[in-house]
């Protein structure tokens, strides 16, 4: 009985060895987030304005999102359909709203053509 659990023990163990990443790694990506966060910040104090701004927050905020989730939520190494199972529907609902945001403007056009035009 010892020697069947010390045998479905020991792939367990291996098993874990191989899961442990490098402390380099976690490192690289803390350093990238710093960078990441200061040129969030620097958009503020080099006072970009306009579309320029909002498209750097974006894009910043986005590149360490995705650091975050590939890495410290260990999204790199699952498996593909587990990846998109939880990347999809986030997307899916960003896409829902932009959607909603043009037909906002598109009922708002409507009525100010056609409700104020006959006053």
């Amino acid at each position: 009985m010892s020697h069947s659990a010390t045998a479905a023990a020991t792939p367990t163990a291996s098993h874990d060895e191989n899961q442990q990443h490098p402390i380099r790694l976690y490192l690289t990506v803390w350093v990238w987030l710093f960078i990441l966060s200061v040129g969030s910040y620097m958009v503020d104090i080099l006072q970009f304005q306009g579309l320029l701004r909002w498209g750097l927050i974006v894009v910043l905020m986005l590149l360490k999102a995705g650091l975050i989730v590939s890495i410290f939520m260990h999204m790199r190494w699952e498996r593909l359909a587990l990846s998109y199972a939880i990347l999809v529907p986030p997307v899916l609902i960003l896409v829902f709203v932009a959607l909603m945001a043009l037909e906002s403007h598109h009922t708002l056009l409507t009525r100010v053509l056609f409700l104020n035009g006959g006053t």
